[in-house]
């Protein structure tokens, strides 16, 4: 019988974010495809476990792939793992899946942690449905394209950044998409977790160089003649949630949502444009 390739993601930060399965699976496959094998082996040795491990990197994947692919025709089930998360979101692991499913052989991923989503579960903004874009390109015109594409988004977008580079990224986001709502955060799940919440143009000069990738969450507004809208008119929003809270059954929560949707905003600042409007009369 073939083996099977089981796609593990692994912890963020905190060692202790790693369900029993993925335990288990790790204990019980020939052998660990790892990212990094000396990152691995923290984590391996915090469980007592003794599985061998093999390199699986962006610059050697498409030479090995072969090869493992050969152990598990052979029998030998194996985990994938990277250096932190869930596999292939802006790590390798791709080339190996595909080749995998390309020989009939079976792939079960062993859900948990990921960035995108741990950032995106405590942002605050709109979770319903969002576009995760990886990390922005350094080339000019690969970069350039990448804006272009995020901002055609209406919605909720996550990227990642690295921290040399995310004044500076943070920033160009600003002059493409406007003045948006947006979460930088870094270090989630360790010591030194750190959520920046605010306008773009704050955050911006708020973050700095340090320790730890940022996962951005970013709430892009609507665009009316090609300006990102992010500041309708206080008086419109107050009427507009006077007529809708006279629908019947629609709660003051649901009026809100409504109008966070309609006007591209969070339901956090449709709250405070209420408040605001209420404190000037």
């Amino acid at each position: 019988m073939p083996g099977t390739l089981f796609v593990v993601a692994t912890p963020i930060g905190n060692l202790e974010d790693i369900t029993v399965r993925a335990l288990r699976v790790l204990r019980e496959v020939a052998v660990i495809a790892a990212e990094d094998t000396r990152r691995t082996q923290h984590l391996l040795a915090r469980h007592a476990i003794a599985t061998p491990t093999t390199s699986l990197h962006e610059h050697n994947e498409a030479g090995k792939s072969q090869a493992l692919i050969a152990r598990l025709q052979g029998g030998d089930s194996i985990a994938l793992v990277s250096d932190a998360g869930t596999p292939t979101v802006s790590d390798p692991g791709g080339l190996l899946i595909r080749a995998a499913i390309d020989a009939g052989l079976r792939v079960e991923p062993i859900p948990g942690p990921s960035a995108v989503l741990a950032a995106l579960a405590v942002s605050g903004l709109p979770t319903d449905s969002f576009c995760f874009l990886g990390f922005p390109p350094i080339r000019s015109k690969n970069r350039k394209q990448w804006f272009e594409r995020a901002r055609a988004v209406r919605g909720t977008i996550v990227f990642f950044e690295a921290p040399h580079r995310i004044q500076a990224t943070l920033h160009e986001f600003h002059r493409a998409v406007g003045d948006c709502e947006v979460v930088a955060a870094r270090e989630l799940t360790k010591i030194h977790e750190e959520l920046v919440r605010g306008p773009i143009s704050i955050v911006a000069s708020t973050v700095g160089e340090g320790r730890g990738e940022y996962t951005i969450v970013a709430y892009i507004g609507v665009m009316t003649n090609n300006i990102v809208t992010n500041a309708p008119d206080p008086a419109n929003v107050s009427a507009e949630f006077g007529e809708i809270t006279n629908i019947d059954g629609m709660t003051r929560r649901k009026a809100i949502n409504v109008l966070a949707k309609r006007h591209g905003l969070t339901p956090n600042r449709i709250y405070e444009i209420l408040e605001e409007t209420k404190k000037s009369g």
